[in-house]
């Protein structure tokens, strides 16, 4: 039976498959951005997709301009309109057996806006609802908690920005095979981001044991791996655990902060904002730890991998020291991550088809 960490390991080699074959997998939406200019998406998405598209979002928005808006399915179905202006809409959902996500594609599917489903499972309820059908192209992970599909769905939203703004004569051909060329570098970046991972883990693992509060802060794309530390962190160490975007953390949640708080400071690269906050921080809380692509200076509570990257790149690298976090942690704690609970829990609420 796979683990976390088996998935973990295999990221490197998906996410380069993914990149090899994308074309192929997400060949329905270029079709169609060839023959309509794209301006504005709609994402819908929760969860660990919800994150997913937090990372992806400011490719599209600052780099070529292409506008986002990511909804929560069960209140855009409930509560919310569409922008009039939105020219497609991806539906992410890794199983595509999320009801809340299929109710919320019929709403948009009824405004003849057409909807395409980004999955893992393209036989699923929700891909067979939708327009068109973009295959993540990593099946369905046995593990309940995501971290393949996580940065694989990342990924194939980076990818689409790129297919989209392609289309729109966004991007010449040298930038694309640029940009190609960065998302295979740092998919080939991974394992050494494991190993760099595994050893700052083993420096700290006294007092990752002992902690039991967690707030992860980043910024602009990061601000999507801070929540999904919140998300990966909630469903496996199942403690407290809080992902904040900078400046919001700055506006309220600090004043929670205690001698029990551990805090992670995420970054691309050295970033001032960011260092004022946790110099502040420091003698208020627990512990506090950076987690960065900076060139390491050998401080006792930095992981820095050391790499260079865009940062609307950055997610993939930046994830993957969480992901292995949650999983050693939650062990060292004594949590059995294969035994299920809450078991009957999507039958009884009806959460999945």
């Amino acid at each position: 039976m796979s683990t976390m960490l088996d998935y973990i390991d295999q990221e490197s080699e998906t996410l380069a498959a993914i990149l090899k074959s994308y074309p192929e997998k997400l060949a329905q939406l270029t079709d169609y951005a060839a023959g309509k200019p794209v301006n504005k998406i709609m994402i819908l998405a929760t969860g660990s997709s919800y994150n997913a598209a937090l990372c992806a979002r400011y490719y599209f928005e600052e780099r070529f301009g292409i506008l986002v808006d990511i909804k929560e399915p069960y209140n855009f179905t409930h509560y919310e309109r569409v922008d009039p202006a939105t020219d497609l809409v991806i539906a992410v959902s890794q199983s595509g057996k999320s009801a809340s996500t299929l109710a919320a594609m019929k709403k948009v599917q009824a405004l003849a806006i057409p909807v395409f489903c980004l999955t893992s499972s393209p036989q699923s309820p929700a891909a067979l609802q939708a327009d068109g059908i973009l295959d993540i192209n990593t099946g369905i992970e046995s593990v309940g908690f995501v971290t393949r599909g996580f940065s694989a769905t990342v990924l194939n939203l980076l990818l689409i920005a790129l297919i989209v703004a392609e289309k729109r004569g966004l991007m010449s051909p040298a930038e694309k095979a640029a940009a190609l060329a960065d998302l295979s570098a740092v998919a080939l970046a991974i394992p050494g981001v494991i190993e760099k991972t595994n050893a700052f883990i083993a420096r700290h693992q006294a007092h990752f044991i002992q902690a039991s509060r967690f707030v992860a802060i980043g910024y602009g794309a990061l601000v999507g791996v801070a929540k999904e530390f919140e998300t990966k962190f909630t469903e496996t160490v199942r403690l407290p655990s809080s992902g904040f975007e900078l400046e919001a953390y700055m506006h309220g949640p600090y004043l929670e902060a205690n001698t029990r708080h551990t805090l992670f400071f995420i970054e691309d690269d050295v970033h001032t904002r960011t260092r004022a906050l946790r110099d502040y921080m420091q003698p208020a809380v627990d512990a506090v730890f950076t987690v960065t692509l900076a060139a390491d200076n050998h401080e006792a509570n930095k992981l820095a991998l050391d790499f260079t990257a865009d940062h609307n790149f950055a997610p993939l690298l930046l994830i993957v020291p969480f992901q292995l976090m949650a999983f050693h942690i939650a062990t060292a704690k004594g949590t059995d991550l294969s035994v299920r609970i809450f078991d009957d829990f999507d039958r009884v609420l009806k959460s999945k088809i």
